[in-house]
């Protein structure tokens, strides 16, 4: 096993910029994906299997909604925190950092911000320490960029509603023990239910031969007649606006998640250029190599200010959608252009799993696709530039 020798690049003395909060919580996370994390995940990646047993640990690192208040059972922490936190985790692996992402954003968030009393006290201690966990149901086999167009619904049954409908391509579904479940209602109306499993008609089976994500369980959600109590329904937010706010939060944490993607290929690739010895010198001396690297140093020193600047504007309720989107877009591709050129500089080592950075490669071309692809992202800028919408 080879150890994980891992120094996060700093190029413009961003630290100066964090709380020591802040950088306590982040050498939390690292600390512990450098001892849990990256051990394992090779072997688990190889397998195509979730390693459930970081689960308790993901909760005690605060991968699960950091951002809850303390009394729901979350830390309480801000948003530059849970960015630090999920770029760490990404560092490790996109699939494990999904697992946190998708807890966190898109079923404790919308539990907290639009559910009641009742569902916050039942659900969030036990999302936050890992003993629940929940997937999140917006994509369904017809739709995936035009969420709106769903044809998952429900009908009001008195006491409870009656659900119908298929979900696709949900991180955590094979083993969540509930569903954030977005569906229309008989006037057309979206809302989020909580669907627990063992409810009659909900099954969740679990999609193979994928090669990107491997090491993160992807699923699909089937609904035939499930009986849902009224009392699951989320009362505080409905409209397509509900499932995009927690997709806001989500989208946040992937900015800087794949930052860390791309600091541990750069990493990786730096450490063995100045090793790697080819014309009797380190391939680090050799011009075109130094252009890769100074060229990877460059856009994530970009990407962090551009992410650092975002989360202060989320501390402040100042950040849109559109910048937002601005930052995940611009971050992947910037994450998955820097893959690339680090397994270049490895050569065929490149391709093996004796390095990070083939795993990252295929996790990343998931990561560009999903909660909102590459193109979608940049049309969401140009609308907001223009003010014309090239969707309708």
């Amino acid at each position: 096993m080879k150890p994980d020798l891992f120094q996060a690049p700093d190029y413009y003395l961003l630290d100066d910029l964090l709380t020591e909060e802040h950088k306590l919580v982040r050498e939390s996370a690292r600390a512990w994906v450098k001892k849990a994390v990256s051990p394992i995940i090779e072997d688990y990646a190889q397998r195509a299997e979730f390693p459930k047993e970081l689960i308790p640990g993901l909760g005690e690192v605060g991968g699960f909604g950091p951002y809850i208040p303390t009394e729901y059972g979350g830390a309480g922490l801000d948003q530059i925190s849970y960015g630090l936190i999920m770029q760490e985790l990404e560092r490790g692996d996109s699939g494990i950092r999904s697992t946190a992402s998708v807890q966190s954003s898109l079923v404790m968030y919308p539990i907290w911000k639009y559910g009641n009393e009742e569902q916050r006290t039942k659900y969030l201690p036990k999302l936050a320490t890992g003993e629940f966990i929940g997937c999140f149901g917006l994509t369904e086999p017809n739709y995936g960029s035009d969420p709106g167009s769903m044809i998952t619904n429900f009908k009001d049954k008195g006491d409870h509603v009656v659900l119908n409908g298929a979900k696709m391509w949900i991180s955590n579904a094979p083993f969540a023990d509930i569903a954030i479940v977005w569906a229309k209602d008989e006037s057309d109306r979206i809302h989020g239910l909580i669907v627990e499993r063992g409810m009659k008609g909900f099954t969740t089976p679990e999609t193979h031969n994928k090669w990107s994500l491997r090491a993160s369980a992807t699923g699909e959600l089937i609904f035939d007649n499930v009986k849902v109590p009224k009392a699951n329904i989320l009362p505080n937010k409905s409209g397509l606006g509900a499932p995009l706010g927690c997709l806001d939060s989500a989208r946040y944490g992937i900015a800087w998640g794949a930052i860390g993607a791309a600091m541990d290929c750069y990493d990786t690739a730096l450490r063995y250029a100045k090793e790697r010895i080819q014309f009797d010198k380190p391939i680090a001396g050799m011009q075109l190599q130094q252009k890769k690297l100074a060229e990877m140093i460059t856009e994530i020193t970009k990407a962090q200010l551009l992410t650092w600047r975002l989360g202060v504007l989320r501390n402040d309720g100042r950040a849109t959608t559109a910048q937002i989107s601005m930052a995940k877009r611009n971050n992947v591709n910037m994450a998955i252009q820097i893959a690339r050129e680090a397994r270049q500089i490895l050569g065929g080592m490149g391709i093996t799993g004796e390095y990070s950075i083939m795993r990252h490669i295929m996790n990343l071309e998931s990561v560009i696709t999903y909660e909102g692809t590459h193109d979608i992202h940049l049309l969401i800028t140009g609308m907001d530039i223009t003010g014309i919408s090239a969707f309708k």
